[in-house]
C-alpha cells in the first residue's frame, strides 16, 4: 500500500496524524505529508482510516 497527500487540496487540518502518524505527519508549511511509503501492513487500515476521515478528500491510497 502507498499513502500519497495530494498538496494542492490539502487543508491542514491534521487529521490524518492522529489517525495514523506512523505514516502521517504536518510539515512547517501546515499541510500534510506521507512519509512512510509503502505503509507497513500493520499501519494499512489506520491509514485507509485517516483517507475515509479526510475532510478534504485529499489522500490516495493505492
Amino acid at each position: 500500500m502507498i499513502a500519497e497527500v495530494n498538496q494542492e487540496e490539502c487543508i491542514g487540518c491534521e487529521s490524518c496524524p492522529e489517525f495514523c502518524p506512523e505514516v502521517f505527519r504536518m510539515e512547517a508549511d501546515g499541510l500534510a505529508v506521507a512519509y512512510t511509503n509503502p505503509v507497513p501492513s500493520e499501519f494499512e487500515a489506520a491509514a485507509q482510516e485517516a483517507a475515509d476521515g479526510c475532510p478534504a478528500h485529499c489522500i490516495i491510497i493505492t
